[in-house]
């Protein structure tokens, strides 16, 4: 069966990869055949027999269209619990100025307040043209989600870090109860 997506047109590239490694690197580790429209940003997606792995390549493209590098998507492919969550920042942007002061909230001084939410949460965060992308275990997605939402909402970068501190300890206390010392 043959399922597709579209991904932007300068995006393509990415996928192909140099000498056309990516896209072979991909269609060898999946066995499904890529046929890419570089004018249309139209992948057809073609796998035999699993449909799960059709969803993970798709959710992998779809990830390195919004604008991860496909080191970081193709994780997408070797753990089915990862997931790939995608914003869009259009319906709260209502101007391109507007959806650039948000994009910096989001990003935060020098990249700050993106690295600290990918560190203490352990995802990974894109923001790409009026998106931002989360790669994370649904727990986390939930997380990152709620602080984005905060800072959608006006909070204080202040309240998102003391917000995204207190998840990170819950966190570790949860992984910390689930192991068996006896």
């Amino acid at each position: 069966m043959t399922q597709y997506v579209k991904i932007p047109k300068e995006r393509v590239g990415v996928i192909i990869g140099p000498k056309g490694e990516t896209k072979k690197f991909i269609e060898d580790k999946t066995t499904c055949q890529l046929d890419i429209d570089s004018e249309s940003g139209k992948i057809d997606v073609t796998c035999e027999g699993d449909p799960l792995k059709e969803y993970r390549i798709l959710e992998t493209l779809k990830a390195i269209g919004r604008g991860f590098s496909p080191e970081k998507a193709l994780d997408l492919l070797e753990d089915e619990m990862l997931m790939l969550e995608v914003i869009d920042l259009s319906d709260v942007a209502t101007t391109p100025k507007e959806l650039q002061r948000i994009k910096g909230r989001i990003i935060g001084r020098n990249g700050r307040t993106r690295e600290l939410a990918e560190t203490l949460i352990n995802v990974k965060i894109s923001v790409y043209g009026k998106t931002v992308s989360i790669l994370g275990y649904p727990e986390q997605n939930t997380i990152v989600r709620t602080a984005i939402k905060m800072l959608l909402d006006g909070a204080t970068h202040g309240a998102v870090y003391k917000f995204l501190e207190k998840k990170h300890q819950e966190l570790l206390q949860s992984r910390l109860d689930s192991i068996d010392f006896y």
